[in-house]
């Protein structure tokens, strides 16, 4: 079992969150993967017992590429140094997963300090997870949580390809777009100790992960992606044709050829939008398949019954 933490200038909290985690965890190896921190975060995490190792590519998404490439266990626990999850709230998760035999187990964060998660956060998560459940079918009540747990299988069948905090968005999408066996759990969100800030930026962070949304729409769902943009033109194409019909009807004539003209190229684009929508729907049909099975390719999560 491996413990996953990355971290970037972390000192003030990454000892308690070492020791929180070896303490509930004892059987698991606990990693801290450094992101170019410029203050005591490798010192102290390593006094504290854990295994340092760093990455120097920015971003928690090229964090996490290089944990999940880098760590071999079983189970993985993943979760930040900033001491706000429960490390005490890792075995049932991990029971979770074993019992269950499920790829992934999501910590739904509860907070009853109102500075561990600002308004504006939870506002935005609740936003994000409803497009999430609207664009996908299904989601979860906390897309944004840091703090899971995955199988073998899931960790060396994930292609991660995000750079920044909108990891666990594509983590999601991956899990639903897959059809994994998932869960969630409600665990304890504690506030930052004291001198540890946060690296979220609200309005630039959210701001990604929604257009990381739009993004793997189009990616996964490229027929009605484009069908969407089809129907738009088509449309538009309509309302401006609908005059120049009736006067034609009426006179014989077509005065506005610019109109006519602009109409004509707006339901070729409409044509092309579909088009493109149809082709690039074989394509990901395709890729998904090749995706299930090297995901298929990992023995299931041990245990269970």
């Amino acid at each position: 079992m491996a413990v996953l933490l990355p971290c970037y200038n972390e000192e003030a909290a990454i000892a308690q969150t070492v020791a929180g985690f070896r303490a509930a965890l004892p059987e698991a190896v606990v990693y801290v993967f450094d992101n170019n921190s410029t203050d005591r975060t490798v010192e102290i995490a390593r006094a504290a017992g854990a295994v340092v190792r760093r990455e120097r590519v920015q971003g928690k998404g090229a964090v996490v590429r290089r944990m999940f490439a880098d760590v071999d266990a079983d189970v993985y626990v993943m979760a930040d140094g900033d001491a706000t999850y429960d490390a005490e709230s890792a075995p049932a998760l991990v029971a979770r997963m074993l019992d269950e035999r499920l790829d992934m187990v999501v910590g739904s964060r509860v907070h009853e300090a109102s500075d561990a998660y600002r308004r504006g956060h939870q506002f935005g998560n609740r936003l994000l997870t409803g497009m999430l459940a609207r664009l996908f079918g299904r989601s979860f009540t906390d897309i944004l949580s840091g703090y899971r747990v995955f199988s073998r299988r899931f960790v060396k069948s994930y292609p991660a390809l995000s750079t920044g905090f909108e990891i666990e968005t594509d983590i999601s999408v991956h899990a639903l777009e897959l059809k994994m066996p998932v869960a969630e759990v409600e665990t304890p969100y504690h506030a930052r100790p004291a001198g540890s800030e946060s690296k979220l930026s609200t309005y630039s962070d959210g701001w990604r992960i929604l257009t990381t949304i739009v993004t793997l729409y189009r990616i996964e769902r490229p027929l009605l992606y484009f069908g969407a943009i089809g129907t738009v033109l088509a449309l538009i194409a309509v309302g401006l044709s609908v005059p120049l019909a009736l006067t034609y009807a009426r006179t014989g004539l077509v005065p506005r050829f610019p109109t006519a003209i602009g109409a004509t190229g707006l339901v070729i684009l409409a044509a092309l939008s579909f088009t493109a929508g149809i082709i690039l729907d074989t394509v990901v049909r395709g890729r998904r398949e090749v995706r299930r099975l090297a995901y298929l390719a990992y023995p299931a999560p041990p245990g269970g019954a």
